[in-house]
């Protein structure tokens, strides 16, 4: 055993106290951390305009803040943006994180000196408590690679700027630096393909033993090595490979393509990390859910998906949610975000401790006839598919309501990226449908009702998604496809 995993052994078991400590108390702890946010904010333009000096309760800042998502926020954050402070937390941030915006264009979400340190430590307390419970520290000892954005940051109004990823980069621990690959200077490419390839030329011949990024990404750096080189599997290239760090998307539909491409078992830590705070971590390699990061500088909300869109929606805390209900969730952060929507939906598996699984994007949804169909239902629906047709390889897949067809029946029409096609794609399709009406009752009554006929596969080829990310200029980093739309502007631009 290497000195590295032997102090990392002897670091998780402090940690997995620490963690178990705060997580019993995760009520105490929410409510501490709202007083405490607003205590410290009461004189920033945001706290005055909003009364913090009266908050005593949830209650009082419910009354107070309303919820808002980044395009209602923005004016105070234009603001931040340009240079002034004691804004929406004292003083100035340290980093903008920007990120690619609807309405608004490019997205300036702010990270403070007193949040930055919460996403580092959410990080390391995923790999240590994985530690804690199987006793694998070797990792530590192998080199890893982390696919993520570009490291280079530029200034605005004095204020460095860059991709959440690229800025993490930065604040790596010093006993990892030199086990971390790609280098600073590959990190820094900004073209995906060439940045692949040159990781490749970095990689290939290094003990590897961790890997971390979004699945897609991975799967095609994975899929590149085995091209260049015509090795079987990526055990054979990394015989060291025992540990895959992933979030950003539900990695099981993406699982028996990954298995095969490894050729071999690997531990899995999924994570939950976004621009506005670090919010979940896996911390049970028996529980694919995730435990809230309610000790973080975060204060959580969350309001059932179903009601959102009304005009005066209920809002919880977290000693008010039920398991196995979609929740919007709602974040107020000691980087200065009050009442904030950042979009995504979770559910609740737990309650003790309080864990989550995300569910998809409370305004990504195909809902042409009333049936709402979300991302967690297209998902499990594919899963279930896949476990009777076992050799079937998806890549990628999106799903799209196509209202006009040139005959019969409107349709959702699924698009596919095979890495291996069903051996009998008419069968396949049953199976998807009927797996889908089994998680979606208004989808099946759709159906029955002849309003709806069975959804259509449309196959498309490996690179179909990746060659779409690229023309948008969003291939590689943190980017991400949809995986439902409620029109069909994705969905054609796809399949052309």
């Amino acid at each position: 055993m290497g000195l590295k995993s032997f102090a990392g052994k002897i670091l998780a078991r402090r940690t997995r106290k620490k963690v178990n400590f705060w997580k019993k108390r995760a009520v105490q702890i929410q409510y501490s951390t709202l007083l405490n946010l607003t205590s410290d904010a009461r004189d920033t333009a945001f706290g005055r305009d909003h009364g913090f000096a009266e908050i005593t309760n949830h209650q009082d800042f419910k009354n107070s803040v309303p919820v808002r998502d980044y395009e209602e926020l923005k004016p105070y954050i234009d603001r931040v943006v340009d240079g002034e402070p004691d804004v929406l937390w004292p003083g100035k941030p340290i980093y903008f994180s920007k990120t690619s915006g609807t309405t608004s264009g490019a997205k300036y979400i702010p990270i403070t000196a007193e949040s930055m340190p919460h996403h580092i430590e959410a990080a390391r307390n995923a790999l240590l408590l994985y530690i804690a419970q199987t006793g694998n520290a070797q990792f530590i000892n192998g080199k890893m690679i982390f696919l993520q954005g570009s490291p280079v940051l530029h200034k605005k109004n004095g204020i460095d700027v860059g991709r959440l990823s690229g800025i993490v980069a930065h604040h790596i621990p010093a006993y990892l630096q030199r086990n971390r690959l790609p280098s600073f200077e590959t990190n820094s490419i900004d073209d995906w393909e060439e940045k692949v390839d040159a990781i490749i030329d970095e990689t290939v011949n290094e003990p590897m033993s961790l890997i971390s990024g979004i699945p897609s990404w991975v799967q095609h750096y994975f899929e590149r090595i085995l091209e260049r080189n015509g090795k079987p599997n990526i055990a054979s290239v990394f015989p060291e490979f025992s540990l895959f760090v992933y979030g950003g998307v539900n990695f099981e539909p993406y699982k028996s393509r990954f298995d095969k491409l490894i050729g071999k078992r690997v531990d899995r830590v999924e994570t939950y990390p976004a621009s506005e705070g670090f919010i979940a971590f896996q911390d049970d390699q028996n529980d694919r859910s995730l435990l809230l990061n309610v000790n973080a500088g975060i204060f959580f909300e969350f309001i059932p998906s179903d009601q959102y869109f009304e005009e005066d929606p209920p809002r919880l805390s977290l000693s008010e949610v039920t398991t196995g209900v979609n929740y919007a969730i709602i974040l107020s952060t000691n980087a200065g975000l009050w009442g904030y929507s950042i979009g995504d939906t979770v559910k609740f598996t737990s309650l003790n401790p309080y864990k989550i699984l995300v569910t998809g994007r409370i305004k990504h949804y195909t809902s042409a006839f009333g049936e709402h169909v979300i991302a967690e239902e297209v998902e499990g629906a594919m899963e279930d598919a896949m476990a009777k047709f076992s050799d079937t390889e998806v890549i990628e897949f999106t799903v799209a309501p196509q209202l006009n067809p040139d005959s019969g029946l409107p349709y959702h029409e699924w698009l596919i990226a095979f890495g291996k096609q069903p051996a009998d794609m008419e069968k396949f399709e049953e199976a998807l449908d009927d797996a889908m009406q089994n998680r979606n009752i208004y989808y099946a009554d759709l159906l029955k009702g002849k309003i709806l006929r069975r959804l259509k596969i449309t196959s498309l080829p490996k690179n179909a998604f990746n060659d779409y990310m690229k023309s948008q200029g969003k291939l590689g980093g943190q980017n991400k496809i949809p995986r439902l739309s409620n029109d069909r502007k994705i969905a054609d631009a796809i399949a052309k």
